[in-house]
């Protein structure tokens, strides 16, 4: 999760993001921008693992098109898979989706 978030907050790493996505819910590379908000913090809430299945809860702040902050509150849904922990996605019902 950390070394994600901070493909996001550096920017230009759409390749890298890619590459831990899982290929089933992966996006089209084109539909990551090279630019974004600027992210300032990220806070692990919590963890769980379960096999080769696991669960990161984390909250980022970001700064808004306004020059506020915001926030983004996500429980994310990992697999692995030949070693490798892929990203699958938001976990559907939790308070952040």
């Amino acid at each position: 999760m950390r070394s994600r978030y901070c493909a996001f907050a550096l920017g230009g790493y759409a390749d890298y993001l890619i590459h831990t996505w899982h290929p089933s819910t992966a996006p089209d590379i084109s539909d990551l921008s090279e630019t974004g908000p600027e992210w300032v913090k990220l806070d692990v809430l919590g963890s769980e693992q379960n096999g080769d299945t696991g669960t990161v809860e984390f909250k980022a702040v970001f700064i808004d098109e306004d020059g506020l902050e915001a926030g983004h509150h996500e429980l994310s849904e990992f697999v692995r898979e030949k070693g490798r922990w892929y990203y699958v996605g938001q976990k559907p019902g939790h308070p952040g989706s």
